[in-house]
């Protein structure tokens, strides 16, 4: 048999999850049709037959998680054979809890209660623990100093038992979950707040075009926060485009697609754009390459709710501007009150790399941007 592997997906994806299918065992296909497509991290992606020919087996099913480099499809002819344990996945709900140790800050490895130090349980408390398939980071101790015991054991496991089988995240949301675990174990995270009144905006702005204008006014005041950053070389690398990933919030978790080069678009450009990635990430047919290579992000979290976050920065980039609530505020006008319309923001940077002082210039200079009337 000749053995087609899941080939590279780009952006160092080591996994994808299959969606659906498009041909069956025995079948005879031609180079280039629609063989499966698989969710990844970022998109669904189509990926087709690499030749002509008849399929002798299907690797995985529908649900199964596929990593870099295992067997997808053998055709009938000469070939190596193709190793079926690769494929990871098809497991039954309820019977197993897969269980990641959480990143300790600094990017050690913690042990179990990294979060809440050395845990304490009696023997038989740890047996029962392992028989009814209990996190005993996720036990809180009833007995004397701290101690778990059987009983608290047997309390989690039967509230566990209550919920139901417990999610397994796939797709956007687990990339979700790993990126946001790295960020917090690698990036040195400070978030400076303040507000921009806007009181003096034509009517029907276009919020998020003004934001991305003003987000580079900022990096042109300061250049260092367009950049990436690499802990483990410890290089930065000061970036001249600036490309903005837009956070974007769908059912199916959070997608940060990309719009290049914004410095050099016009404003109708740059809604066009917007509204296109927009529909084709909830379409889930975004191309990979839309969703990656982002050298500062934007998250206009104030269209749902909330006036001031801390944005998460996902490495390599360095920074992230957080937009809140526009609501009306009582100000001082020339000594007297006066009700103004004002847009909070929050901007989270990686103090590893960026300093104090380096934020401030930058969201001070976003601010003046945003005060502006057009």
């Amino acid at each position: 048999m000749k053995v087609f592997k899941l080939p590279d997906l780009g952006e160092g994806l080591q996994e994808a999850e299959i969606v659906e299918w498009h041909v069956a065992s025995g079948e005879e296909v031609r180079a280039d049709q629609p063989l499966v497509s698989v969710e990844t991290a970022k998109a669904i992606v189509e990926i087709p037959s690499p030749q002509s020919g008849r399929i002798a087996k299907l690797f995985g099913q529908k649900g199964d998680v596929v990593h870099l480099g295992a067997p997808l499809a053998a055709f009938e002819g000469e070939g190596g054979e193709a190793d079926a344990g690769t494929v990871v996945g098809h497991m039954e709900v309820g019977q197993h809890v897969v269980r990641e140790t959480p990143a300790a800050p600094g990017g050690g490895a913690s042990g179990s209660g990294a979060a809440r130090g050395v845990i304490k349980a009696i023997p038989a408390a740890r047996a029962l623990a392992r028989k009814l398939d209990v996190d005993l980071t996720m036990v809180t101790p009833s007995g004397p100093d701290g101690v778990i015991t059987a009983a608290d054991v047997q309390r989690v496991a039967k509230v566990l038992a209550e919920l139901g089988p417990p999610e397994v995240l796939r797709g956007v949301r687990r990339a979700m979950a790993q990126n946001m675990a790295r960020a917090q174990s690698e990036v040195a995270a400070a978030t400076v707040i303040d507000d921009a009144d806007i009181h003096a905006w034509q009517p029907h702005t276009d919020v998020t075009i003004r934001l991305i204008r003003a987000l580079v006014a900022g990096c042109r005041a300061e250049p260092g926060l367009n950049a990436w950053f690499d802990g483990r070389t410890e290089r930065r690398h000061v970036l001249e485009k600036i490309d903005v990933g837009i956070a974007v919030d769908l059912p199916d978790g959070l997608f940060v697609p990309v719009l290049r080069n914004v410095a050099l678009r016009d404003p109708a450009d740059l809604r066009d754009g917007l509204d296109r990635m927009r529909a084709d990430i909830r379409a889930r047919k975004i191309p990979p390459e839309e969703m990656r290579g982002n050298t500062i992000t934007l998250s206009n979290f104030g269209m749902i709710a909330g006036k001031y976050a801390a944005p998460i920065v996902v490495p390599p980039t360095v920074a992230i501007l957080g937009a809140g609530r526009i609501h009306e505020q009582v100000v001082a006008e020339a000594g007297v009150p006066a009700v103004h319309r004002i847009l909070p923001l929050s901007l989270t940077f990686d103090h590893r790399v960026v300093t104090g002082g380096e934020a401030a210039r930058f969201l001070a200079a976003a601010i003046a941007d945003l005060r502006m009337a057009r």
